[in-house]
């Protein structure tokens, strides 16, 4: 079967066994929330999250390649009052699955607008959980390096003789910095925080998340010609992402509406494309 560059519909239960074995390299995906979007998904309780997410995570660990990497953008639920801990179960029972938990990546939503329940702040961020197979895998973190910016005109001017080595932390924890190695450099390396707003325009979809955060994981983890999967596709910006960069894409979405806007999203960048 010629699975690039493609979009199926369907459960992606029944559509990940027909991909071959290792055969991805990066998974990059928002599935629906524990209890969201119950009008088009049905909802997952919080409680059985863990056990209907595990089928759907061993499929994609037989697809990814040992260098590839999977991106689960997730985010917690309140109930009762606390925070669930489905998130953090979902990450020690896929450990046990045989996933690295490599890194955790924060989304920060910098768009987002103020508000309060009685013992609680609204949230401007979600997790994007880094899963590998492999210790060693397949990254690019040239392709994502920010400028400098204008404070190192005047912090890297004058450099003390602190500046010129490794200065060790005054706290202990082993964190040192030498400012002198930064001189004569435009980019630096980012942190894990990303700062992207949210998707503003009206994409027809529910939850759709902005397509600087799949571009920016295909960037770091992918080369051109790279396959890219989202087994939860939505509106279709991943794939959108993917096209763009000149990676191959592989969608999988349930909703039929929601089908058919990523089909026609994706036919519409790649017209533009040419």
């Amino acid at each position: 079967m010629d699975y690039k560059d493609r979009l199926f519909l369907g459960d992606c239960l029944d559509v990940l066994p027909t991909l071959p074995d290792n055969s991805i390299d990066l998974v990059v995906t928002s599935p629906p929330y524990a209890d969201s979007r119950k009008a088009t998904y049905g909802g997952v309780h919080p409680d059985d999250y863990v056990a209907w997410f595990l089928p759907i995570s061993a499929q994609l660990l037989r697809v990814l390649k040992p260098s590839g990497t999977f991106i689960l953008n997730i985010k917690e639920k309140v109930v009762n009052g606390e925070r669930h801990t489905y998130v953090l179960e979902l990450i020690l029972a896929m450990r046990q699955q045989g996933w690295l938990w490599t890194e955790e990546f924060i989304w920060h939503k910098k768009n987002c607008y103020p508000g309060k329940w009685s013992n609680r702040f609204r949230d401007a961020w979600e997790r994007c959980l880094q899963f590998n197979k492999a210790r060693r895998f397949a990254m690019y973190q040239e392709a994502v390096m920010v400028p400098m910016g204008d404070w190192a005109k005047s912090r890297l001017a004058r450099l003390s003789e602190v500046d010129k080595v490794r200065d060790e932390s005054k706290v202990g924890s082993g964190f040192g910095k030498n400012v002198s190695a930064w001189v004569g450099r435009d980019k630096a390396y980012p942190t894990n925080v990303l700062h992207l707003a949210t998707e503003t325009s009206n994409t027809g979809h529910s939850a759709a998340f902005p397509r600087a955060l799949p571009e920016w994981f295909i960037r770091l983890f992918t080369q051109e010609g790279d396959v890219v999967l989202d087994p939860f596709l939505g509106s279709g910006t991943t794939a959108q992402a993917a096209q763009a960069l000149g990676r191959h894409y592989v969608g999988i979405e349930l909703h039929p509406d929601y089908y058919a806007l990523a089909c026609a999203n994706v036919e519409s960048a790649q017209k533009r494309l040419l």
